[in-house]
């Protein structure tokens, strides 16, 4: 793709953005992904955002109780996540359940 036609679908009605670093950088979408988001987009089924969290990775709380605490994700079940508090005074850690559209990267 040359520049001016990335410009041009840039600019295109509906365009969100093109994958990629740059224009002549361009990332792709596997086929199977694709298919995977055109099977839920027809399935009608009500899809909402959630957080692209991985197992280990630093999260804090963004509201709720626990609004401010930071801890570990350590696994997911259905729309919630298992949240691991490390508090360091106690020298103890704990487990909790936080619905995991209230959690983000720290």
């Amino acid at each position: 793709m040359d520049k001016f036609s990335h410009v041009e679908i840039i600019k295109a009605r509906g365009v969100v953005r093109v994958l990629g670093e740059r224009w002549d950088r361009l990332e792709t979408i596997d086929d199977e992904i694709m298919s995977g988001v055109q099977r839920l987009s027809g399935a009608g089924a009500a899809v909402q955002p959630h957080p692209h969290l991985r197992s280990g990775e630093r999260v804090r709380v963004t509201g709720g109780p626990f609004q401010g605490l930071q801890g570990i994700f350590v696994r997911e079940r259905s729309t919630k996540g298992l949240f691991v508090l490390s508090i360091d005074l106690l020298q103890r850690s704990v487990a909790v359940e936080v619905d995991c559209s209230l959690v983000e990267a720290a």
